[in-house]
């Protein structure tokens, strides 16, 4: 591979482990040859930053992911890794009708891209033709306004977090305001995971596909969803493999960890890299006709996860079904703090019921066990992650894939 060899001329982290293990690059002929490297985790990075760096590396751009399970993960980037994450996202939208050129909204919440308002990024925005809105504001005021903006603006693609489109349809619903009519051709949902409800609702108020993105800063535009359903790997950069939590391999069917190796990260290597997402891999071939792989059952971060008092692993969406059927709340967050205890952050309105309460005990009962405590906190507004991500669980015990 010459990423292998080209990483361990250049990178001192990474000619130490080969050296350490008495494994050269000739030892690595196919991806599957990658098991032999232990996995790089977001510790390792944090104590070898500096090591990780290309000796060759010129012009890195130092980035970081937004820190929503904990203390945000500083890496850097190179020329080569950028541009291959651009042209993987490009591809993707070419699949739906959109090219380079075309109008596109972006809702984002990076520190790092809404701080830089150079020459260099207002010249390379409308270059592309594309405009950035906030996702850390996403007050009434601040929506009427993104609202009137997509209106004006009349873009072919709108990319960003889910929770943050959810409630921009949300409030054009509420208030009879017309997205329908705008003339986009695709939404691509990316960094959270997209419920059903949000993609159904997102698809109704402004008539357009929703298309669901998985990856990161760290890990790269990993897979991208075509017109048929199927996420496809971009497999010329990336190599996917599923892990159990004690790190054996998954066959294709099995969920797990889901770890990356970015084959055009040579100034700063991600090799086997542990994103801390759960998924799988699929075998199954896609009507579409294209030959990339397919990445299946994305089914959030190991946080979304709770853990049940008696060990069992579940997601956090069986509780999110709970609160959703109520009337009466605008906006909820559930925190498990133990196997036992639950924190449950409520936006109320004006028909919301007390007996809620109760109905929302009874659906965690039966979904985890009776001997659970419940504590329900009413807010006026609940805050987004540091990232601008919304979270509708967030379970802070100890998980078998941390």
């Amino acid at each position: 591979m010459e990423f292998i060899n080209h990483v361990y001329m250049n990178v001192p982290y990474c000619k130490n482990l080969f050296d350490s293990l008495k494994i050269k690059p000739d030892d690595f002929r196919n991806h599957e040859d990658l098991n032999k490297l232990p996995f790089l985790t977001k510790d390792l990075i944090r104590e070898n930053l500096e090591m990780l760096k290309s000796e060759k590396a010129n012009s890195l751009i130092k980035s970081n992911t937004g820190g929503s399970t904990g203390s945000p993960l500083i890496f850097h980037l190179g020329k080569r890794r950028i541009s291959a994450d651009i042209a993987a996202k490009m591809r993707a939208t070419r699949w739906w009708g959109v090219d380079i050129g075309d109008p596109e909204i972006v809702i984002w919440g990076s520190p790092v891209e809404l701080s830089r308002q150079d020459i260099l990024r207002n010249l390379r925005d409308k270059l592309f033709k594309t405009k950035l809105l906030s996702a850390f504001d996403m007050s009434e005021e601040k929506i009427y306004e993104y609202v009137s903006i997509i209106r004006k603006y009349k873009p072919k693609h709108i990319f960003g977090y889910p929770s943050s489109i959810y409630l921009l349809a949300k409030f054009a619903r509420q208030n009879n305001i017309k997205l329908h009519d705008i003339g986009v051709k695709v939404i691509f949902c990316t960094a959270e995971r997209l419920y059903d409800h949000q993609r159904e609702l997102i698809l109704d108020v402004f008539d357009a596909p929703v298309a669901n993105g998985y990856g990161g800063r760290d890990a790269g535009f990993v897979a991208h969803e075509c017109p048929h359903g199927s996420m496809h790997i971009t497999a010329e950069s990336i190599i996917v493999e599923i892990v159990d939590h004690e790190g054996n391999p998954l066959p294709a069917g099995y969920s797990g960890e889901i770890v990356i190796t970015h084959l055009d990260s040579h100034d700063f290597p991600f090799i086997r890299y542990k994103t801390g997402d759960v998924g799988a891999l699929s075998e199954d071939t896609c009507l579409c006709g294209r030959g990339l792989p397919i990445l299946k059952n994305i089914e959030g971060r190991t946080t979304d996860f709770i853990i049940t008092p008696d060990g069992k692993i579940m997601h956090g969406l069986s509780l999110v079904y709970v609160l959703r059927e109520l009337e009466g709340i605008k906006e909820f967050k559930i925190i498990q703090e133990k196997p036992d205890c639950f924190i449950i952050n409520i936006v109320k309105d004006s028909v919301f019921k007390t007996e809620n309460e109760t109905l929302i005990r009874d659906g965690f009962k039966k979904r985890i066990g009776t001997n659970i405590k419940i504590v329900f906190n009413y807010l006026p507004k609940i805050k987004a992650e540091s990232s601008g991500k919304f979270r509708y669980v967030v379970s802070n015990i100890q998980h078998p894939y941390n």
